[in-house]
């Protein structure tokens, strides 16, 4: 009788710590949740007044509000559609790409661009135009620049776009916009992206934290039978330094050096 009720205490006591440790997962699951919300909806807020005290009538200013007016009405949508925490993350990244829009605006109007934001997913990796750019591509001219001007009225803050990495400044248009909608490059703008960022400019006007994932994505070819991780050095494309959060392409060789 005594065994049985021993038995039967220890059953309780472990069904209680079963319960106990239950109770405690969804607690902090619950405040997980509710500190990305909050987290989302301050930067969402911060944007929507942003936004609302902005004006200018330059092309860089208003396509700048424009493109942080998209991002707010997206992150307002998000941000009703969200019910876990990793939906909120993606609310506040949102918000925080049209922020980025709006400290370029408040830069076209020559007003101090604010404190720093986060670094938004994947941009330090873009890295940012640093030297103004032309070309032509099929008859058509486009210009990239480190400064908004009526010819670049285009802000992009950087980021990867269908595998390739488009770096932060200021475009004669948005010619990644297919992309980012379509998910996948057309010939177009893989010829503009190319041309743009090709290796051949030399010192070629774009810094980034290139050197590092190029670096890396270098060593990891490597590294599982030293020729290349089996691969034909043609075969690189987007597989072979895609992954190493640099330019995708296989385009570029090893020549970007530290500062475009």
């Amino acid at each position: 009788m005594g065994t049985w009720i021993v038995l039967i205490v220890l059953v309780a006591a472990v069904a209680a710590v079963v319960v106990a440790v239950g109770n405690g997962r969804k607690k902090r699951a619950a405040q997980q949740l509710a500190d990305a919300r909050e987290d989302a909806l301050r930067w969402y807020e911060r944007l929507g007044g942003q936004v609302m005290n902005l004006s200018g009538d330059a092309p860089a200013v208003k396509q700048a509000l424009v493109d942080a007016g998209e991002r707010y009405n997206a992150a307002g949508s998000q941000l009703e559609r969200s019910t876990t925490a990793k939906q909120y993350e993606l609310a506040r990244e949102t918000a925080l790409e049209g922020l980025a829009y709006v400290r370029a605006a408040r830069v076209a109007l020559g007003l101090d661009p604010g404190p720093d934001l986060p670094p938004l997913a994947g941009a330090r990796a873009a890295g940012q135009i640093t030297k103004d750019r032309e070309i032509d591509v099929q008859g058509h001219n486009y210009r990239a620049s480190p400064q908004p001007g009526n010819a670049t009225p285009y802000y992009y803050p950087g980021g990867r776009v269908a595998g390739r990495g488009v770096p932060a400044g200021w475009y004669s248009e948005p010619w990644w916009k297919t992309a980012l909608v379509a998910g996948a490059w057309g010939v177009g703008s893989v010829l503009v992206f190319d041309a743009l960022f090709s290796p051949a400019w030399g010192d070629s006007g774009y810094d980034a934290g290139y050197n590092a994932g190029f670096d890396q994505g270098y060593d990891q070819g490597f590294d599982q039978s030293g020729d290349m991780g089996g691969a034909d050095p043609g075969d690189y494309g987007d597989a072979g330094f895609g992954e190493a959060g640099d330019f995708g392409g296989g385009d570029f060789g090893g020549d970007f050096g530290g500062d475009f």
